[in-house]
């Protein structure tokens, strides 16, 4: 009879059907959960990783360079906002990290925030003694090797990431060799047959299939020349790249110029190559040399209309990235972090105030003048720097939002 217990469940009784299904969707919903912690975490332990690894080498040449002048550090800090953990160094500077990891700062004796901005009522209280330590009054010479030490410094992390994966993780190189050609593609109208080994394109050398897809990328609507080798007979072929919008395995976005050929996969057409210290190292100089060509390629067309911006991302496509590049292991994931780093010491040079560059304009101009900007203008300056800046930091971040929305 319904509702009775039998020997087989002990007494215990059966459940209803609307019970079994009421714990089978609380299990479904607890799995769901669990899944979305673990997601949650493989994406914000990377980009945590990521992000502390570049801002803290950043924080580290302003601090470095600081130093070496003479100058008094007050803080130095991971993140913003209220602080999770501390110490004090033997020079009195407070080491922290704080509760919001999207950034850090350096602040100096003298200054009235993290921002640099100069204390005018400490400032004029100072005693001689005092001023040598304050960074406002430290020769220009100082002021800006302090202020450019942190975006270079970026790009020594680079340098330095990038030839510590070409030695321990190597790369995986493949020949510049034609597998296919699509139908009705650019790389049919030029010509191009299955088989042809690409030698260079506009006279620069290609060695291996990345080398030809980094300059295609970059060149959509402009006509190249390919020098290509087909069956031992040197021939010579034009091609113009298409702009594209192409999927990665992620389904991630990207607009490039693509001519419509795939590589091949033979085994005598990919090598892995690991590099020694002098030629990884000249190797990570042209891998970062690289992004900042990219960077100003890209800036430059979105003022001409061949970008689009909705491809500048913020945190959460940072976090994104991160999650996504980690999957494939820790090399991948150190080379995201030294791109990453180059990002970040580019975008501190701009000359808009209250980034580094909108520092060393302010510079510039004293240089000339022989003298400093009011405080009146050089605050009005500041203002002005937040507010791009923080403009730029929504639309990042609304991009961001419609990428995930749409994936």
């Amino acid at each position: 009879m319904p509702g009775c217990g039998s020997a087989a469940d002990g007494g215990r009784g059966t459940r209803s059907a609307p019970q079994a299904a009421s714990k089978d969707g609380m299990m479904d919903v607890l799995s769901g959960l669990g899944s979305m912690g673990h997601s949650l975490l493989g994406y914000v332990i990377p980009f945590l990783f990521v992000l502390t690894l570049v801002v803290f080498f950043h924080e580290l040449g302003h601090f470095w360079v600081a130093r070496r002048a003479g100058v008094r550090v007050l803080t130095f800090s991971l993140g913003f906002g209220p602080e999770l953990f501390g110490f004090n160094d033997r020079h009195g500077t407070r080491w922290r990290l704080a509760a919001i990891p999207l950034g850090g700062f350096v602040k100096f004796y003298g200054d009235e925030d993290a921002a640099s901005t100069p204390d005018p009522v400490k400032l004029a209280q100072m005693s001689p003694a005092e001023r040598r330590q304050s960074f406002f009054y430290q020769p220009l010479r100082w002021r800006a090797a302090i202020v450019a030490a942190g975006p270079v410094a970026n790009f020594i992390l680079a340098i330095v990431i990038f030839a510590f994966v070409f030695m321990v993780f190597g790369r995986q190189v493949s020949s510049p060799r034609v597998d296919q050609v699509a139908p009705s593609s650019a790389a049919e109208r030029a010509g191009f047959k299955a088989g042809d080994l690409i030698l260079t394109i506009d006279g620069t050398p290609v060695e291996s299939f990345s080398d030809m897809q980094r300059i295609v990328g970059s060149s959509a609507g402009s006509p190249l020349t390919f020098k290509v080798d087909r069956g031992g007979a040197p021939v010579e072929l034009s091609a113009t790249p298409e702009m594209r919008e192409v999927k990665d395995a992620f389904g991630n976005v990207h607009r490039m110029g693509m001519l419509g050929i795939s590589r091949s996969l033979a085994a005598a057409d990919v090598v892995t190559r690991r590099y020694g210290p002098v030629e990884a190292v000249a190797m990570g100089a042209q891998e970062t040399w690289f992004v900042v060509a990219r960077t100003f390629d890209y800036l430059g067309g979105l003022i001409s209309g061949r970008e689009s911006p909705d491809q500048l991302g913020g945190p959460i496509r940072i976090a994104q990235v991160s999650g996504q590049v980690a999957t494939f292991g820790f090399g991948a994931l150190l080379s995201l972090a030294a791109v990453l780093s180059v990002s970040i010491g580019l975008l501190n040079l701009f000359p808009i105030p209250l980034l580094d560059g909108g520092h060393l304009l302010f510079y510039a101009v004293e240089a000339v003048r022989g003298h400093p900007l009011s405080p009146r203008a050089q605050d009005i300056g500041f203002r002005i720097g937040l507010a791009i800046v923080l403009m730029l930091m929504v639309f990042a971040t609304w991009n961001d939002v419609v990428h995930i929305a749409t994936m």
